[in-house]
């Protein structure tokens, strides 16, 4: 395993078009490879309801989820965990825009 430096001041391109990583994984992945959720489920190991839940974003790509894309997809790990914190990064601040964040 190679360690990386992480830049503390880092940050995503906000002119990027946000999707989840939901979203990504079947737009990117899935459909151009017409793989049906059903037999991608089957491939990773990951439950049938938690693959549709994340397709739809109304559920998060943790580091075990992250890990089995990557061992069925070419994206490492690293890339659903980053897809998932730049979203959740977006949608936060569109809800904090304006006000000042809790201490």
């Amino acid at each position: 395993m190679y360690l990386i430096k992480i830049d503390p001041l880092m940050d995503f391109d906000s002119s990027e078009l946000l999707r989840s990583p939901g979203e990504v994984l079947l737009t990117d992945y899935l459909q151009p490879n017409a793989m049906p959720l059903a037999r991608f489920a089957r491939r990773t190991g990951i439950p049938m309801t938690m693959l549709r839940q994340i397709s739809l974003g109304a559920r998060h790509i943790d580091a075990e989820q992250a890990l089995r894309l990557s061992m069925a997809l070419e994206p490492t790990a690293a890339y659903w965990l980053v897809l998932q914190a730049r979203y959740d990064l977006a949608l936060v601040s569109a809800l904090w825009e304006g006000r000042r964040p809790p201490k």
